[in-house]
């Protein structure tokens, strides 16, 4: 290896260590991205019909937030008073636990209760009590100022992006060689018609869940309705993780207020979970982005791992776009010219 070789390749390895460093700032950015290349589709269409590009920007970020700050007044209140008693609703469960396996072993409620009393051992030595977690999860969040201070930054940059679209794209596509300059250009194409395609799918999904979720909940007469069809909905975003964290809500109110709700609930729970993977996932996806579980499961744990929470949320997205440009570049580019010439 020569010297301009060696440079390069140090190049090469510090290039990779910088990216590494910004890395949550760069899933910020891919953040901006997915908003920009959705609602793009809406400023075309207002473009289409005689408004100016800034015309149609401005209208349709006015519109998204009119949409969403009219939905925080009419959902944020009561959704933070259910929400505030359900987190006070979880340290009891614990102590009603005990209290139906004390009504229902009877006699042999003593080897309940030594097991009941090492479970518990367990969970203090392990820093993990009820109240505990729940002041870890609220710590999570209680940075307030640097949270406001990514969503400002990710709505600026989604305005940014949306205000000129082709200049920040030839950027990008100067950093490929000339020859190939065309084909990124299709690849970009194909990637933001996956990413449509996923989002608009994935909302379709969760409004499915959230109203199925509430409706079914309030025959069976479960206490906060709202907060639970609305973290049903939410948890979607995230597949195998979301919809399984979403019943823990709702089974924990049934066990402090009305035990027998917990089967109906769960029986119901997966009914609307085979519905939406056997039925209104193949109907949505059908032609457009369709991952395997495994392959969805894999990204979620990889990405969760490297980037943590904000991995976690933006896995799937990230995965449309990783297996887009695997299947152009890698698949179509590279395997299959090598197909064609062993032919």
């Amino acid at each position: 290896m020569n010297f301009g070789q060696s440079l390069g390749f140090l190049a090469f390895l510090i290039s990779l260590y910088i990216l590494w460093q910004i890395r949550h700032l760069l899933l910020l950015v891919f953040s901006a991205i997915i908003f920009a290349v959705a609602l793009n589709r809406l400023v075309k269409k207002l473009e289409n019909i005689g408004w100016s590009r800034y015309q149609s920007v401005y209208l349709t970020v006015l519109s998204l937030i009119a949409i969403i700050f009219i939905l925080v007044l009419l959902i944020f209140p009561p959704f933070i008073d259910q929400f505030q008693l359900l987190i006070n609703a979880l340290p009891k469960v614990p102590i009603k636990i005990n209290e139906l396996i004390e009504n229902i072993a009877g006699d042999n409620y003593q080897v309940f209760e030594t097991f009941l009393n090492n479970f518990n051992k367990i969970i203090n030595d392990n820093n993990l009590l009820p109240a505990q977690v729940i002041n870890n999860f609220i710590a999570l969040f209680s940075n307030f100022l640097n949270v406001t201070f990514q969503v400002i930054f990710v709505f600026v940059l989604t305005v940014v992006f949306l205000l000129n679209p082709l200049k920040y794209r030839r950027y990008l596509l100067k950093v490929f060689p000339a020859f190939y300059r065309y084909r990124i250009d299709e690849i970009l194409n194909k990637t933001e018609i996956a990413i449509v395609n996923w989002l608009g799918g994935i909302l379709i999904n969760c409004i499915f869940i959230g109203v199925l979720s509430g409706v079914g909940l309030f025959f069976l007469q479960v206490k906060l309705v709202l907060v639970h069809a609305l973290l049903a909905g939410l948890l979607n975003f995230i597949p195998n993780i979301g919809p399984t964290l979403s019943v823990v809500f709702p089974i924990t109110i049934a066990v402090v207020d009305s035990p027998w709700q917990i089967i109906p609930i769960i029986v119901w729970y997966f009914i609307i979970q085979n519905i939406e993977s056997y039925w209104l996932t193949p109907k949505v996806m059908a032609d457009k982005v369709s991952l395997l579980p495994a392959v969805t499961l894999f990204a979620q744990i990889f990405f969760a791992t490297v980037f943590g929470l904000l991995g976690l949320l933006l896995a799937l997205p990230l995965t449309v776009v990783v297996k887009t440009w695997m299947e152009e570049i890698l698949f179509k580019d590279i395997l299959d010219n090598w197909q064609l010439e062993e032919v």
